[in-house]
This record gives structure tokens, sequence and C-alpha cells, in this order.
């Protein structure tokens, strides 16, 4: 079967980048992914001095030979990766103006990623968010997995008022295991609230990346003539002369997405700005070589 949001070539380009997360995973099985367990493993991670009961094995004597001193050699365990996709289906998520709709955006972007991690031997699982989290699919390693992702993503449609911060707090507690978890999302929710779902997901020590996906539209309001404004979330209406409020508008959008932005710094959160007129493989191309570990780093 055959879906809009998938595109081979460009899967294939950007299967040659790994998707990597930017701490320690804990897992079952051997992967490329730094764990916070030491061990015996095939890279060296750093020196710690020998205490009674450490294995003499891993002593190192050329160590010993410089200071006359026993130390041990620590490794870092390389493991797998679960990425759990988080995606905002509610009503709002449905604009479309200047370029696709939001939700079709976030497809994309949540199929890409979810078949990149299978691709490299690592798990991916969805989860869709409304007025609450509706639909919970488990990260699976399987490629089999991907076509219930993919079935999944194609019959979601966005309707009803947000969930998204109760949706937040539900994955923290019911997932067990640090992971990725990448937020697709417009975001309009309280950032008060928004920012202690993000505190409760990073307490729990996940690597969390919120990609916010906007219309043009929503940030440059460039609407020339009375318009009715429909809430796509509680069908709410309101007719408005756009170029009496487009300065206000502007600066109140300005205001809120700097103060998205300032909260998911503060969280140490992966925060992305996406407009839905941008290049998909753009936007996830720079993502992926983004959290390439640094030279030195690992």
């Amino acid at each position: 079967m055959t879906y809009s949001f998938l595109d081979p070539e460009v899967l294939g380009r950007l299967g040659a980048i790994p998707l990597e997360s930017r701490q320690p995973m804990l897992g079952n099985v051997a992967g490329r992914h730094r764990s916070p367990n030491r061990g015996s493993s095939v890279e060296f991670a750093e020196y710690r001095k020998y205490v009674q009961g450490d294995d003499t094995r891993r002593l190192d004597w050329k160590a010993y030979a410089r200071s006359d001193r026993y130390y041990i050699k620590e490794f870092e365990a390389d493991t797998n990766l679960l990425a759990h996709i988080l995606l905002d289906t509610s009503g709002s998520m449905a604009f479309a103006d200047k370029g696709i709709s939001k939700i079709e955006f976030a497809r994309k972007i949540a199929a890409s990623l979810s078949y990149l991690a299978v691709d490299q031997g690592d798990a991916a699982g969805l989860s869709c968010i409304s007025t609450k989290l509706q639909l919970e699919i488990p990260p699976r390693r399987r490629a089999s997995h991907l076509q219930t992702i993919f079935k999944t993503l194609a019959e979601t449609e966005p309707k009803g008022e947000t969930g998204l911060v109760e949706g937040l707090h539900s994955i923290a507690e019911k997932v067990p295991r640090r992971g990725l978890i990448v937020i697709l999302s417009d975001l309009f929710c309280d950032p008060d609230a928004f920012s202690d779902a993000l505190q409760h997901l990073k307490y729990r020590k996940h690597d969390v990346v919120v990609f916010h996906l906007m219309d043009p539209q929503e940030i440059d309001f460039e609407f020339e003539r009375p318009h009715r404004f429909v809430d796509l979330e509680d069908n709410s209406t309101i007719v408005a002369e756009p170029v009496l409020i487009a300065d206000e508008y502007r600066e109140i959008v300005q205001e809120f997405l700097t103060d998205i932005r300032r909260r998911c710094h503060d969280a140490n959160v992966d925060y992305r700005l996406v407009r839905t007129t941008e290049n998909y493989e753009s936007v996830l191309s720079t993502f992926l070589l983004d959290r390439l570990p640094k030279k030195g780093s690992r």
C-alpha cells in the first residue's frame, strides 16, 4: 500500500544520516546509542580508581606502571533507542492556507522518523493526542510494525479541542524507559502548563524534541479584507478587519513563539519552529545532522 506522506527517494537520502539520541539510552538489545550503564564494551569511556571487589581483569596495568596506582577501565555500552512519536490531532492541526495542512506536514515527519528508526534497528511507536491521549502504538523494532503506524497516520483526522498537555503527562507516566520523545504540534495550549509537561518528561530522563508546526499565515497574518475567522477546535467564530489588528496580532504571536522557545531551552528540549511551506526533507536532514555527535564528544 502506498501513502502520500511517504517518498521512497527522500527516505533513501535521509537513511544515510543516522537518527541519534542526545543522551544515553537504555535498551534490551545491542544498538548504536550510548547507555548510562558502564561495563565491558568496545568503546572506552574513562578511568576510575580500583575499589575492593572490582573485576581485576579490567585493571589497566599500563596505568599502574606509570602511576603505581590501580585503575579500572570503564566502557560505554551501546544500546537501542525507543522513538515515541506524539502527534497532536486536535482540530487546529487541520489548518492550511499557504502550505499543506499542519496535520499533513506532521504525517510526513512522523512517518519518516518512524521508518528511519526501524530501518537502523531501533524501535518506533506512535501516540495520537486530541482532547486526550486517544491512541497508543507501543514502539517495536519489526519492519512489519511500520505498516500499523502508517495506516494509523493515514486514517487519523484532526478534530476537537487540544488535550496536548494532559497527553504529555500521561506519556511521562506510562513510558517506563528513557527514550526519544518527538512532539508534533502547533502548541496552541497554555504555555505554563506545557512547560510543566516538558519538565515532567525531562524528569523521566527522556530526550525530547518539539517540532512546532505553523502555517505562515498564522505568523505573518497577511489577510487583506474582512474575514470570518473560525476556531477549528470549538467552532466559535469572529468577524474582524485584518488591517486594524494585524500589527497587534503579529506582536502577540512573536511573543508567544519567543516564550515557547525559551521554555524549551530552559528544559533542555530540542525546539524547532517549522513553517508548513518548508521542504520537509530539509527540515529532517537538518534535524538529523544537528544531532550527530561532534568529534571527540563520544
